[in-house]
């Protein structure tokens, strides 16, 4: 969010933000509402506010409470969730109250906004104001809905697939508050609507235009002209919601709705999914437009013009960039000066395949246990520090042989330094930061929230569900595996140590491509070595209904002091306690639930 924005964000909330006048304002209020429609900065400060409630992360977090990670923080709210707390008073998940004031405001905005002076001296900048703050509150309801949707949405003791309370008007004193919960189908219906009326109001993108030729002809006869429509719509702009994002989130919804957990009474089937998803890569030309360095560029500091443009041809929508040192110190090992506090687990590198593109639990991938981590897929060192790795020309050593504090941890709950499982985070880092105050270096970070391999994957996965690996009835110009092949392509997948292509290529993939469920678990690995660390991998278990409760592992290493030989051990570290049987739907807050009679619970909560 630009700084202009968090101003006019505080603004708002300083006028509106009062528990006693929120709903219905006090009579020395009275003149503040009147300013609004005068002062427009008050009535933006409404919109800045539901902007400021989107619950991206922007740090790796959630990933501590599933199979790739485990934290060596003890009082980790994550770790605690996994290892027995999780409960519906207890429950770091929840993104109850953020999104449900996010909504209340973007409410109370939509209510207000075509009585507001944006720009009262001109009849066609006034209505392209109107319709594009509109359009960024509709999108922005959609995506605060999505994320209710996705952590709270679930099963009820009466059989019935819940959503959430559905508000589409704000609340104030008078309102009845004891709201039952909408159907989750309801719910994604509501949706889709905001999108498509985003979509209806936005451009695709924000930038300038430089002839009179090119103004959509709904301004053009109410006397647009290039200048202010620029003012409007052009590159100042960028950064807000656009219609190309308020596509991509009908998309991303699609997608939810019709996962494993929600698809018998979402109203939504992967076919309409996969077109969703096919709609917004049209855009991009397909996979013309597939980011061949998109796995590693717009993170990496060796692309640091790529970081510090406006535009990535990885990344779809994004904060702005922030420099800083956050994740290297938290993330970077102690002898660097960080606290090492996200350790990946043994179980996401043994996901990881050879070179070859074999898993290496198939016979033919030639994994050799007492040499791990040779002939491996290239993502494996660009996204985990292993034992003999060098950051910032320092040698990483995680065994258990003589050398420096950053071996695994076995008294992890007093130190809380090392590492638990044998490994470091290295994806998302960026090796040109010093997190050390006393020669502090920091740098600029991208924050992405939509990328485009995130879409390219939905894709893959719903049109594999749909159609199977290679059909293509939408006709968008490539099938499941066709995106798949693209992004092992990328990886290096099917070359030799050398990068050279194998005689038999990506055997594997044809192999999969065969068989529609070979193929779905392939797209899921696909999907959790590249987006992992990206808070993406617990939502992802949930939707597919796949065990939350697997045993985190790590590896140990020892050393023979008279050889120097290596011995790899792999032992368990944290063992989980979720409950499959109805733990894969979140809770409502219990307090919300003790509140008002209508809410009902998620089933086994």
């Amino acid at each position: 969010m630009k700084t202009k924005n968090i101003i006019f964000y505080l603004i708002g909330l300083l006028a509106f933000c009062s528990c006693q006048d929120m709903f219905e304002p006090a009579d020395e209020n009275n003149r503040q509402e009147d300013a609004m429609y005068e002062e427009s900065k008050y009535a933006d400060g409404l919109l800045m506010y539901g902007y400021g409630r989107l619950p991206y992360l922007t740090t790796t977090q959630t990933d501590i409470a599933t199979d790739d990670a485990v934290s060596n923080n003890q009082s980790n709210n994550y770790l605690l969730m996994a290892t027995g707390t999780w409960a519906s008073d207890n429950n770091p998940m929840s993104v109850w109250d953020q999104c449900k004031d996010g909504i209340q405001y973007i409410n109370l905005f939509l209510s207000k906004v075509e009585k507001v002076k944006w720009a009262p001296s001109a009849v066609s900048k006034q209505q392209m104001f109107i319709d594009r703050l509109k359009g960024e509150a509709f999108g922005l309801r959609a995506i605060l809905y999505y994320y209710l949707l996705q952590a709270h949405g679930g099963y009820a003791d009466d059989g019935e697939l819940y959503g959430v309370p559905l508000l589409t008007t704000p609340e104030d004193g008078s309102s009845d508050f004891n709201q039952p919960r909408a159907t989750f189908a309801d719910c994604v219906k509501q949706c889709f609507d905001d999108c498509d009326s985003a979509m209806a109001l936005l451009p695709d993108d924000y930038k300038n235009i430089s002839t009179d030729a090119e103004i959509p002809a709904k301004y053009k006869a109410i006397g647009a002209y290039v200048t202010s429509y620029n003012l409007v719509f052009g590159d100042k702009a960028q950064g807000l919601l656009s219609g190309k994002v308020a596509e991509a989130t009908k998309a991303q919804i699609a997608l939810l709705a019709a996962s494993p957990a929600f698809r018998e009474k979402s109203g939504v089937t992967s076919a309409q999914a996969a077109t969703l998803c096919a709609n917004v890569l049209k855009r991009i030309g397909g996979l013309e437009g597939f980011d061949k360095t998109g796995n590693r560029d717009w993170y990496n500091s060796s692309f640091k013009s790529m970081i510090e443009t406006v535009t990535n041809p990885e990344i779809l929508w994004r904060e702005d960039r922030h420099k800083n040192a956050d994740q290297e110190r938290e993330n970077f090992p102690p002898t660097l000066y960080g606290s090492g506090r996200v350790n990946p687990s043994q179980n996401l590198v043994d996901a990881f395949p050879m070179r070859s593109g074999r898993p290496i639990t198939d016979p033919a991938s030639g994994y050799n246990p007492k040499d791990p981590y040779a002939s491996r897929d290239p993502r494996l060192d660009l996204t985990i520090l292993y034992n003999g790795r060098t950051l910032r020309k320092s040698e990483i050593i995680t065994g258990l042989y003589p050398n420096d504090k950053n071996e695994t941890d076995d008294n992890w709950n007093t130190t809380n330094k090392s590492t638990r499982t044998g490994y470091y985070l290295l994806k998302l880092l960026r090796d040109d930061v010093s997190p050390l105050s006393s020669s502090l270096i920091e740098q600029q970070h991208i924050y992405p929230r939509i990328r485009y391999t995130e879409l390219f994957l939905a894709y893959a996965e719903a049109a594999n569900d749909a159609w199977g690996p290679k059909a293509d009835p939408t006709g968008v110009g490539f099938t499941a595996y066709d995106v798949i092949k693209a992004i092992r392509d990328r990886a290096g997948l099917g070359t030799d140590e050398y990068g050279m292509p194998l005689p038999e290529g990506d055997a594997y993939l044809e192999e999969c491509a065969a068989d529609q469920a070979k193929m779905t678990n392939l797209i899921r690995n696909e999907r959790r070595l590249e987006l992992c660390f990206e808070n993406k991998r617990f939502w992802d278990l949930r939707r597919w209904m796949l065990p939350l409760n697997e045993t985190v592992r790590g590896m140990k290493i020892t050393r023979n002091e008279e050889t120097l030989e290596l011995t790899y051990t792999i032992e368990d570290v944290e063992v989980r306690q979720y409950d499959n049987a109805y733990q894969c739907y979140g809770p409502i807050p219990k307090g919300e639930v003790l509140k008002w009679s209508n809410l009902k619970q998620n089933k086994g909560w």
